[in-house]
């Protein structure tokens, strides 16, 4: 089976790719001929995953998923949640995005975060939607050089490290996008026969 995952991100392709089944093939945007800017503007981690997946959908006539994550940390309101790869600015900097989560919590005792995915599947014009969600702690500066994004500052719970010192072999099996996308799996699986 052959279904297009909606994003830009490289690195978000390659997680997805480690869990799924061989008999999955996943093509990008860039396969099917999709380099706009696809639009965001959804103030729900889940809305915008819907979005996204809807405009491809709708434009290029093919079945396919989208994300979106948000980091949601608990003693900033939920923030940056929708926000969460513009959190420092339009650039998506991932450092900055970090330097700002870290500022906002200085002083701060309560560190609870969870990450949460929604992936949003349009098969044959129905939408599905699949949430994954990990709970762990933000820690009080970046460890580890591995992962990308928040997971230098993200410790899981139950584990004594960051995503990004953890490494991807692990992070593939506990992460909330991994979580989200064996619920897609699932479902392929038992509706489509993949």
């Amino acid at each position: 089976m052959q279904i297009t995952f909606a994003t830009g991100n490289p690195n978000k392709i390659i997680e997805v790719k480690e869990v799924l089944p061989s008999n999955i093939q996943i093509t990008g945007l860039r396969d099917i001929g999709c380099t706009e800017e696809i639009p965001e503007t959804s103030p729900t981690i889940e809305g915008n995953a819907i979005q996204k997946a809807q405009y491809v959908y709708d434009h290029y006539g093919v079945n396919c998923f989208s994300e979106d994550t948000g980091l949601e940390v608990e003693a900033l309101g939920g923030e940056p949640g929708v926000n969460t790869a513009r959190y420092a600015g339009e650039d998506k900097d991932p450092r900055a995005n970090i330097q700002l989560t870290l500022k906002k919590l200085s002083g701060i005792k309560n560190r609870k975060a969870r990450f949460k995915t929604v992936i949003a599947l349009i098969l044959d014009g129905k939408i599905h939607t699949f949430e994954g969600i990990v709970e762990g702690t933000i820690t009080e500066k970046p460890l580890g050089d591995g992962g990308f994004g928040y997971d230098p500052i993200f410790r899981p719970n139950g584990y004594d490290r960051t995503f990004a010192e953890l490494g991807m072999d692990v992070k593939k099996e506990i992460s909330h996008r991994s979580r989200a996308v064996q619920k897609l799996v699932r479902f392929l699986e038992k509706n489509v026969g993949a």
